[in-house]
């Protein structure tokens, strides 16, 4: 699936939840880049979650591909001030926050996709808490559908948290490909 066939995607099912895991900075930008002139080009709104060394870079980029009227669609989120707006790495917190910030495309019924850096400050953050987030973030995309896609540094990543993450997203982008997540483990009702 190429990048035309992940904008197809993301037109045809809109909640779509990605793993991107990516080695080098360069190769990062040109994906979120992409990912956001693909988007405003389809007339969505972009929630950028992102750091605040890295998003000049990505505006930098951006101002060369798309003209100020586009730029509009784009909304920056602090990814620090996302993961830590209760002053640790909390789930439920997180998630408070963003369903306040996507409530208003979600009242007015605008299209919208996400874009997520995931970062932590150290390894002493529990990552089990991750799975506990990312298990609260495939619910909200299927709940509210809406595109994600949650990138994280691959040479950060230990190998049980790959695992993790590839049982909690059902689909990954590998380089320009989506491929689908056979490790996925979709969350099961029980009524």
């Amino acid at each position: 699936m190429n990048k035309k066939n992940m904008n197809q995607l993301f037109e045809d099912k809109k909640s779509v939840h990605v793993l991107y895991s990516y080695n080098g900075m360069e190769q990062y930008i040109e994906q979120v880049v992409s990912f956001i002139q693909h988007g405003v080009l389809a007339g969505d709104y972009i929630i950028l979650i992102e750091n605040d060394r890295i998003y000049p870079l990505i505006q930098k980029e951006l101002w060369r591909r798309l003209n100020e009227d586009q730029l509009e669609f784009l909304h920056h989120v602090n990814n620090y001030d996302l993961y830590y707006s209760s002053g640790s790495y909390h789930p439920p917190a997180i998630t408070e926050y963003f369903n306040k910030m996507v409530q208003p495309y979600v009242d007015n019924k605008i299209s919208f996709r996400s874009w997520a850096h995931v970062e932590w400050t150290s390894m002493k953050d529990p990552l089990h808490l991750i799975e506990d987030f990312e298990k609260i973030v495939d619910e909200a995309v299927n709940t509210l559908l809406f595109p994600l896609i949650c990138a994280y540094e691959g040479d950060r990543m230990p190998d049980y948290l790959t695992t993790i993450l590839m049982e909690t997203h059902p689909y990954v982008l590998f380089e320009d490909d989506i491929i689908i997540s056979e490790q996925y483990k979709p969350k099961i009702d029980v009524k």
